[in-house]
Order: structure tokens, then C-alpha cells, then sequence
């Protein structure tokens, strides 16, 4: 993605006048509906418009409300920024969240009033996976998940029309049975974060199906990511990142009520089994999962919890993807 360098402001020649850059004018916005809240873009690049859009474009508004604002500046000629920087360090306080990567590329998003900006460098912008996931992205799911939506790290499928959320921790395998069985009928809300809006009672779960990121392993899996670049991160984990509409045949939704908690355990060494889990079991990586929701007040995370436990909870062991699914299959017919 190349920048329009006519809008990337000349930092070393604007700091003397204005060292803050508090003056600096944001002439490009955009409105923007990230899992259907209403947010507010301004920049001063047009290529912050452009990635966000590949971000978020395919979403349409379906919450009212007051819109979120994110407001990005590009600064051009910053000396001493590795190339990528390194992965942002995230510090909170106060209901103030700072994303840092180096002193010329960083966010900071206030929690309480629903708003963030923040300063990147123009070979950052140009960097578009880097600077979606850590900076321009992150400010955004950071809000959502303490002012609109409790994020949890987990999938959401619809098998056989029954909402299932496939819980785990990272590499446990969620986007991965998320695909394979969007491959043989399920439908598709979310592969790897769903969210489930505070202002409701049931149990509703948005998601983005319009991408879906997989680890340059899953090649092993689905030989028709082939295809696709493997993107260095700065972590040093690749990822390929998808868009599904590449995939026609792949069934999606941006949202599904979930009947059924499911948790992945696919290092099982003895036989494949689903298990009935308790909810004492499954609270603490609930509340791990909804840090953000209680940064306004513990109780919309209770509240979160509440509706999720409502709904059966089980823990699929097995190692062979098919069985999995057929597993599953079983559970939404059956219930068990």
C-alpha cells in the first residue's frame, strides 16, 4: 500500500512549530461499522482510510448509538524506527489504555470516553497487516470489548443451525475446526474473536466472517491456502489472513445465538470423547476472556458471564479433525 506523501506530514520540520503536533489537520474521515457499532475515522492519509476499509468495509451499521472516534496521524521522515517496529507493548490504567511500539508508532484509547488516537510513521501505514492487527484494529476491538461487545477468544460456528462457540486458549485449534467444518456445511460468524453485545439478554454473538487468519501451518490442512502470501508478523509467528468471500462455497453469517460452549481440547491422547464441563471449571477462562468488559463496571461482565453459562458446556478431546466434526454434528442434532 503505498501513501500519498502530499498528506504524510514532515515530523522534524513540524515539531518546531508545533511539538505536540495537537494542530496538525485530519481531513480525511470516514464513518465505519465495525461488527455493526457506529465509529468515527479522521486521518490525514488516505491510506489510513484504505486499510481500514479492507479492515472493516464490509460491515454495515445494525447497533444505533453514540459512534466510537479514532483519529490516526502519518508522519513522514522519522528517523530511528526499526522497519517493522517490534510488538507493541499494551499498558492500562485508569480506564487509559497505551499501545506502544516506538516512540513515532503508538495508540492510546480512553476507555471512559470512547475515543483514541494515535501516531504512526509512513513505512508503518505502508506495512498494512502490521499496522491493522497491532495499532489501527486494536484501538478498535479495545473499545468495542469495554463499551459495546464482551470479547471472547473464541470461534463461532452455526453446525446443523445450532450456535456453537468453540473455546480455547491460542493453538487450540479454533480457527482451524472453525474452516474444516465451514468446508463440509457449517456456517461461519467468526474464526478466531466473538462478541456479544451488552445490550441484550440473550445470547447473540457477532463475529467477523468476512476474513479468516490461519498459521502458515494450516498449508498442511487446506492445500488451497497455497495460494496465499505468508505475512511476517513482528512476533515472529506468519500468518496468512483470507478473505472468505475467495472461498464461494464457504456458508457465513456476521452473527448466531449460541446453544452450545464448546472447549477444545485437541492434545488428547486417549480415546476421542465429548464431555459433559462444569461451570466452575469454565468461569475462570471466561473472566480471563472478558478483561476489557469490566473496565467500565464488573457488572456488565457478570452479566456476560451469566448468559454464557446459561448455555450446555463441553470439552471436545480427539485429534482427528473428521471425527471432530462429525462430533459436533451429533451434538447439535442430538443435544449431547
Amino acid at each position: 500500500m503505498l501513501i500519498d506523501k502530499a498528506w504524510a506530514i514532515d515530523a522534524e520540520e513540524l515539531f518546531t512549530t508545533d511539538p505536540l503536533l495537537s494542530n496538525v489537520e485530519m481531513p480525511f474521515e470516514t464513518m465505519l461499522s465495525p461488527f455493526g457499532f457506529p465509529l468515527n475515522l479522521s486521518t490525514n492519509s488516505p491510506a489510513v482510510i484504505a486499510a481500514a476499509d479492507i479492515s472493516w468495509g464490509c460491515f454495515k451499521q445494525k447497533n444505533p448509538g453514540t459512534p466510537l472516534e479514532l483519529c490516526i496521524g502519518v508522519t513522514q521522515g522519522v528517523s530511528n524506527s526499526p522497519d517493522p517496529p517490534p510488538v507493541p507493548v499494551v499498558r492500562m490504567l485508569w480506564g487509559q489504555i497505551v499501545v506502544i511500539a516506538d516512540a513515532n508508532n503508538f495508540m492510546v484509547i480512553d476507555l471512559n470516553a470512547g475515543r483514541a488516537f494515535g501516531w504512526i510513521t509512513q513505512s508503518v501505514v505502508e506495512s498494512s497487516l502490521y499496522f491493522r492487527y497491532y495499532l489501527m484494529d486494536g484501538a478498535i476491538l479495545y473499545m468495542i470489548s469495554a463499551l459495546r461487545a464482551g470479547c471472547l477468544h473464541a470461534a463461532c460456528v452455526s453446525a446443523m443451525g445450532r450456535g456453537m462457540l468453540l473455546c480455547g486458549p491460542t493453538a487450540a485449534g479454533k480457527s482451524t475446526l472453525a474452516y474444516a467444518g465451514a468446508r463440509t456445511g457449517w456456517t461461519l460468524v467468526s474464526d478466531d474473536a466473538s462478541f456479544l453485545p451488552f445490550d441484550r439478554d440473550d445470547r447473540l454473538v457477532v463475529g467477523n466472517c468476512h476474513r479468516i487468519r490461519f498459521r502458515s501451518s494450516a498449508v498442511e490442512l487446506f492445500p488451497e491456502l497455497e495460494k496465499w502470501p505468508v505475512t511476517p508478523r513482528a512476533d515472529s509467528n506468519p500468518s496468512i489472513e483470507v478473505p472468505t468471500a475467495s472461498f464461494p462455497e464457504t456458508v457465513t453469517a456476521d452473527s448466531a445465538i449460541i446453544e452450545y460452549l464448546v472447549f477444545l481440547n485437541r492434545d488428547w491422547s486417549g480415546d476421542p470423547e465429548l464431555v459433559s464441563q462444569s461451570k466452575k471449571v469454565i468461569m475462570p477462562w471466561l473472566k480471563l476472556s472478558l478483561t476489557f468488559a469490566a473496565a467500565r463496571t464488573p457488572a456488565i461482565q457478570d452479566d456476560v458471564i451469566r448468559r454464557l453459562l446459561d448455555a450446555p458446556i463441553f470439552e471436545l478431546r480427539y485429534q482427528d479433525l473428521p471425527w471432530a466434526i462429525d462430533r459436533i454434528n451429533i451434538l447439535a442434532l442430538t443435544g449431547r
